[in-house]
C-alpha cells in the first residue's frame, strides 16, 4: 500500500510511534548493512535485530532525537559480528573438511579482474575499514560522525578511510 493510500484507508502512522521509526529507520539501515555484510538476507536481519534493541531502549537514550546515529552505530556492530560469526564458522568448516589453513585461504582469494572491480575490492577490506569508507562516501556522513558511528576518534576515523582508500587503489590501480 502506497503512503497516498494509507492516509486515505486512515492507517497512517502517527508521528513519534514506533510504526513510523520503524518506517523512517529500517530502510536506510538495511542499505548500509547490506553494503557491509553484502547479504540482502542478513542485511534484513542486522537492520531489523538493530531496531529492535534500539526501540527497546528508547527511553533509555541519552537523546532520543538521535535514534538513527544509535541505530547506525548497532547496525555497524551486528554487522562486525555477523562477520566474526562468518569467519569462525569458515575455519572450523576448513579445519574439519581438511581443507586449507586460514593462511592458505588468504593466498586463495578470487581475482579482482571483474566487471564490479570496485565492489570486489572493497569486499576485501577488512570490516572497519570498510564500515569507515561505506560511512564516508556512500551515507556522506562527515569524519566526526564517522568517528562516533565507529565508537572512535575523529583522527582514527581519518586513518581507517585512510588505508582503505590507499588499498582501493593499490588493488584497482588507478584512481578510487
Amino acid at each position: 500500500m502506497r503512503s497516498d493510500e494509507r492516509v486515505v484507508a486512515g492507517i497512517e502512522p502517527r508521528a513519534g510511534s514506533l510504526e513510523d521509526l520503524y518506517i523512517r529507520h529500517v530502510p536506510d539501515a538495511v542499505r548500509l548493512a547490506y553494503l557491509l555484510t553484502r547479504d540482502s538476507a542478513a542485511a534484513e536481519d542486522v537492520a531489523q535485530e538493530a531496531f529492535i534493541k534500539v526501540a527497546g531502549r528508547l527511553r533509555h537514550l541519552r537523546s532520543p532525537a538521535s535514534f538513527d546515529a544509535y541505530l547506525r552505530r548497532t547496525v555497524i556492530n551486528l554487522c562486525m559480528s555477523h562477520h566474526r560469526r562468518q569467519r569462525t564458522a569458515r575455519i572450523y568448516v576448513e579445519r574439519e573438511a581438511g581443507g586449507p589453513s586460514v593462511g592458505q585461504a588468504a593466498t586463495s582469494l578470487p581475482d579482482i579482474e571483474t566487471k564490479d572491480e570496485l565492489r570486489a575490492a572493497l569486499v576485501e577490506l577488512p570490516d572497519r575499514q570498510r564500515a569507515a569508507v561505506v560511512l564516508r562516501y556512500y551515507l556522506d556522513l562527515s569524519e566526526g560522525e564517522v568517528a562516533s558511528a565507529l565508537g572512535c576518534s575523529a583522527g582514527a576515523a581519518r586513518s581507517l578511510v585512510f588505508r582503505a582508500m590507499e588499498t582501493l587503489r593499490s588493488r584497482i590501480g588507478g584512481e578510487a
